[in-house]
């Protein structure tokens, strides 16, 4: 099968893959898809718009995350938050999220969801922004999904340094009925975060950083650390305290450090599903096998699967970085996942032609085009309504 893209030229498309049904988690690491929403095609989801959302498609998607295995991360980044995704929306998000988890079992195991204060713009000191926090962990909470603390954009506006957030997170710690996953979000996907933990310094932020964790590592689940440097992740891994999980939010270098110990929380893996669930048993086999030559076999063959993925990976998420929920949704789209190539803020601009043009290609190479008629009938049409 071929196709004209533009910036590549004739392409034929690779031998289809056929991935293993995976539905059993894995054992060896803990691992969360950080989901995206499907906008509503035919809604007013133009720049500044309050979010319309297909919400049959939106949960139809997470069934599939589900099925391979995997948990889902909701209502934070990749969902949008902070780039079109209201509260009012996120609300909804999460109310319908958690209660589609449950004809899977626990909610607050398969889906844990953002707490942020995104719906107080304007809130300008700490008690403030503490409130803002309380209740978007309330609505977690009673929804019955577990809780993310994710980074806020008014803390770091409003800190003058650490003790700010220490003072901030120490009270949120006295609100949940469960240990949290924090989350380090780095500027590349946020310029509003620059400067988190209270220095822009990454030495003395990380210092920040583990001194809140070991003051309050009973509450901690784990850290959720995306900054895309693999050896200083590496270095924080190593330093939280017992039984504090470090979930890589590193979409450059997850194999290697999936690999290596840490576990995952990661957008990446709502494009690669099929792939990341493959990969992941054979991690589960190699951590069970008692024949030093069976597991670097298998090893191996984890390194092999998710390989072809890193390239797609670093296309989807480069510069600017914060665009990378475009080419999630192009693929979702490309899948058959859902039916319009739309997104909430309109973001679906974000992304020239020839990056999306790059994109198939590389998710081909992966094996990530699940139906590649279907995947290059749809690329056709994008093609067409563009002139070529």
């Amino acid at each position: 099968m071929r196709i004209d893209l533009p910036g590549i030229g004739a392409y034929t498309l690779t031998e289809p893959t056929t991935w293993p049904v995976v539905e059993t988690p894995a054992s060896s690491r803990i691992v969360y898809a950080a989901a995206h929403v499907v906008a509503d095609p035919l809604g007013d989801n133009t720049p500044g718009s309050p979010a319309a959302v297909d919400w049959d498609a939106t949960l139809r998607f997470r069934r599939h995350l589900w099925s391979h295995g995997l948990r889902v991360a909701d209502a934070m980044d990749t969902a949008q938050r902070n780039m079109g995704l209201d509260w009012a929306a996120t609300k909804e998000l999460i109310r319908r999220s958690a209660a589609e988890a449950r004809s899977y079992g626990d909610p607050a195991t398969l889906v844990a969801c953002g707490a942020g204060t995104d719906h107080a713009p304007g809130a300008g000191d700490l008690n403030t922004i503490t409130a803002a926090y309380a209740e978007q962990i309330e609505t977690v909470q009673s929804a019955g999904a577990g809780v993310i603390v994710m980074a806020s954009r008014q803390l770091a506006r409003v800190a003058t340094g650490p003790a700010d957030y220490h003072q901030v997170y120490g009270k949120l710690f006295g609100l949940t009925d469960r240990p949290v996953i924090l989350h380090w979000l780095g500027e590349m996907f946020d310029p509003n975060l620059a400067g988190y933990w209270g220095s822009r310094d990454v030495a003395a932020a990380t210092e920040s950083f583990l001194e809140l964790i070991h003051a309050h590592a009973a509450m901690v689940d784990g850290v959720k650390v995306s900054l895309l440097d693999e050896e200083h992740e590496v270095g924080l891994r190593a330093a939280l305290p017992e039984g504090v999980r470090l979930y890589t939010g590193d979409d450059f270098n997850y194999p290697s450090l999936i690999r290596s110990g840490s576990h995952a929380l990661l957008g990446i893996f709502d494009a690669i599903a099929p792939a990341a669930a493959a990969a992941l048993q054979v991690l589960d086999a190699a951590a069970a096998a008692r024949d030093e030559a069976d597991r670097e076999r298998l090893l191996a063959s984890y390194d092999e699967i998710l390989a072809p993925t890193v390239p797609l990976s670093r296309k989807i998420f480069e510069t600017p970085t914060y665009n990378y929920k475009t080419g999630i949704v192009f693929l979702a789209w490309l899948n058959g996942h859902q039916d319009a190539f739309a997104m909430v803020n309109g973001a679906q601009s974000a992304r020239s032609l020839l990056h999306l043009s790059e994109v198939f290609r590389l998710a081909d190479q992966a094996g990530l085009l699940a139906d590649q008629e279907l995947a290059v009938r749809r690329m056709k049409s994008l093609l067409a309504v563009n002139g070529l």
